[in-house]
């Protein structure tokens, strides 16, 4: 018997006797609801309850699109031309930095977001946000109320390695009132699209802290993490019916304890960066140094919580960090992520190599087979998907 039903018979019931011609009139229509409730259910007319633990699942492959392209409209309209012509494309990933998204304290503006997922949702495609708390190129990446004392300026600055330049910024997380408002700006964003049924997926950027032009204290770092994983856990309450994600590659001392956090909160696995040998993310545990990295966890935790890696623009280009490999092929990136990473989704950036993607998305290994060639298999985290 639904809730609703439950709640008018008690209704019912509970009326004064001098109502009692309301009272049979209740119970008759409280009744008939559950003889309809009866026949329907079962066909899967009944909307389910708002309390559903089923999670929306469209794993595949997916566009990203980068910086101030999101709201260039003849740029969208090449991208939309793209999608529609390749139905192995699910929708794409868009990036925001929290500060394009709050404009003052609980002041929030989604219109970008709204526009956009109301464009993918007319092609029927999904959109999929990533909250950028990290800029790699001097951004401020905070929203400007937190530059007051009570946030300790909410950022803090970090440079190449080695070079005392200001490369970039990344948020004080270790600060219990940044972290707050991290998780407000996520609950507003829970309330506004968890049930889009083209919603398809919320997350954070990467784990590495780039390097502090100040340096932190152990404690800074560990309550940095720590409240990672928090924010996430809020994040899984606020989204219970879409994927949640979280970008993961350094430091590898963390990343046994980290990423089994992940997988108990139920949140998605992904990587900034797709690297076929990059020695630091495919590090195998030796009895000196048991801090595998993150490409093991792929395997270790396939089946149990979402799979999604990301290509970025260098991967494109090399299959190393540092130009010392080789420049990969379209389908070995693919091979690559399909095959050692497990990948159920794929999360492809639109760069100058993207006639290639393309190319090979539309090949009858991805175009004929379910999920693009992908892992369709829903993840025991969720306690059921839907399509």
């Amino acid at each position: 018997m639904s809730v609703n039903t439950q709640a008018l018979l008690r209704v019912s019931f509970r009326t004064p006797f001098a109502n009692e011609r309301n009272n049979r009139t209740l119970i008759s229509l409280a009744l008939l609801w559950f003889c309809v409730w009866l026949i329907l259910a079962p066909l899967g007319v009944v909307a389910a309850t708002p309390n559903s633990s089923a999670v929306k699942w469209h794993p595949g492959h997916y566009y990203i699109i980068k910086g101030s392209r999101k709201n260039n409209t003849a740029y969208l309209s090449k991208v939309y031309s793209e999608l529609d012509a390749t139905p192995v494309l699910n929708g794409m990933m868009i990036r925001y930095f929290w500060a394009d998204l709050e404009d003052s304290n609980g002041v929030y503006d989604f219109s970008s977001i709204d526009k956009r997922l109301a464009e993918l949702t007319d092609r029927g495609k999904r959109l999929v946000i990533q909250v950028q708390t990290k800029s790699f190129n001097g951004r401020q990446v905070v929203p400007n109320y937190l530059k007051k004392t009570e946030y300790e300026g909410g950022e803090f600055y970090i440079s190449n390695f080695g070079g005392n330049e200001i490369a970039g910024r990344n948020i004080k997380l270790w600060n219990p009132q940044v972290r707050d408002r991290l998780i407000a700006l996520f609950k507003a964003m829970g309330e506004r699209y968890n049930s889009h049924p083209n919603f398809e997926g919320i997350g954070m950027i990467e784990t590495a802290m780039g390097q502090p032009m100040e340096p932190l204290t152990n404690e800074q770092v560990t309550a940095f993490y720590d409240n990672v994983i928090y924010v996430q856990k809020q994040m899984r309450l606020f989204f219970p019916n879409t994927m949640t994600i979280q970008e993961v590659n350094y430091p590898r001392s963390i990343l046994a304890t980290f990423v089994g956090s992940l997988k108990d909160v139920g949140t998605a696995l992904s990587s900034p960066d797709t690297f076929l040998e990059q020695k630091s993310l495919l590090y195998q545990s030796t009895e000196n140094d048991h801090n595998k990295g993150i490409y093991n966890y792929y395997s270790d935790y396939a089946g149990m919580i979402p799979m999604v890696p990301t290509i970025m623009s260098k991967n494109y280009k090399n299959t190393k960090s540092d130009g010392s490999g080789y420049v990969p092929t379209i389908s070995q990136i693919l091979a690559f992520a399909r095959d050692t990473l497990n990948a159920n989704y794929i999360f492809w950036t639109r760069e100058k190599h993207y006639a290639q993607v393309l190319e090979v998305l539309n090949m009858s290994a991805q175009k004929n087979a379910p999920a693009g060639g992908l892992n369709p298999t829903c993840p025991a985290a969720y306690s059921s998907c839907v399509d």
